[in-house]
């Protein structure tokens, strides 16, 4: 009997397979209560055979390998779909989130439905050697999103849910870059019911980093559409027309200055 399920959507990260799975189940209360899937995007660098061997070592452990689908969203979707758990957290699989919060999550979880990683806290701190320009991104993704939600951290990746919730969810961007958000709106659960865990965003240590151009006009593509889910169309363009306004009397108050 599994109750607690955690879920990495995982491409090209064979060698944080092991440290995290180790690092995780040894800090788990209930770790024969527990099960950790790996998605992986067909990378093909063996991910699956050291799943294989931790399995072998009595590990609780699998691996899910997409060959026709890509991203991270639909990896995260795919897992707690397959999860046996109640409880599902998600984490990245580069070790930035740390394995030995994972417990503060699921405990969360038995008095609320969502509970969502904040690097946002007075008792945590950004990594000092977390580059400037990852912190400039991260502040101006987090500012645009803020009138989605009153989360402290609504770009967070690192989270939980109970999986009734996720079932009863509609209308989930498979396709967007940032799961947790998107669950926070379309799922519609009630501010009382959502919780916060502080912790502390470390530095990638192996692997590549995900963020590229691309991914960031993802995330623009979908708060575009999370802003018409929430809001309505018409609100929103009202909302730019304002705005683009204000941006035309504010350009000419400042070249009247200068004439």
């Amino acid at each position: 009997m599994v109750d607690f399920s955690v879920i990495v959507p995982a491409y090209h990260e064979h060698a944080n397979i092991r440290p995290l799975t180790t690092r995780l189940f040894a800090a788990l209360d209930e770790p024969k209560n527990a099960e950790l899937i790996f998605v992986d995007d067909n990378s093909q660098d063996g991910s699956v055979e050291e799943v294989e061997k931790l399995k072998a070592e009595g590990y609780n452990v699998d691996i899910i390998v997409r060959t026709k689908e890509r991203g991270l969203s639909s990896a995260v979707i795919r897992g707690f779909m397959d999860a046996q758990g109640k409880y599902l957290v998600c984490m990245d699989a580069d070790l930035q989130h740390p394995p030995e919060r994972v417990p503060a999550f699921f405990h969360a979880l038995k008095s609320n439905a969502f509970v969502l990683g904040t690097r946002y806290s007075p008792e945590v701190s950004m990594d000092k050697d977390w580059p400037l320009i990852r912190r400039v991104i991260s502040a101006g993704a987090r500012m645009l999103a803020r009138p989605l939600t009153t989360v402290s951290d609504p770009m967070s990746g690192f989270f939980g849910i109970q999986k009734d919730y996720v079932l009863k969810a509609k209308n989930v961007n498979a396709q967007g870059f940032k799961i947790a958000l998107d669950l926070l709106i379309k799922t519609e659960i009630p501010t009382t019911s959502i919780a916060e865990v502080p912790f502390s965003f470390g530095v990638r240590t192996v692997g590549e980093s995900k963020l590229t151009g691309k991914v960031m006009v993802y995330y623009l593509d979908q708060l575009k559409e999370l802003y018409f889910y929430k809001f309505g169309a018409v609100t929103c363009v009202l909302v730019l027309l304002l705005l683009a306004v204000l941006a035309v009397l504010s350009l000419v108050y400042l070249v009247s200055l200068v004439l």
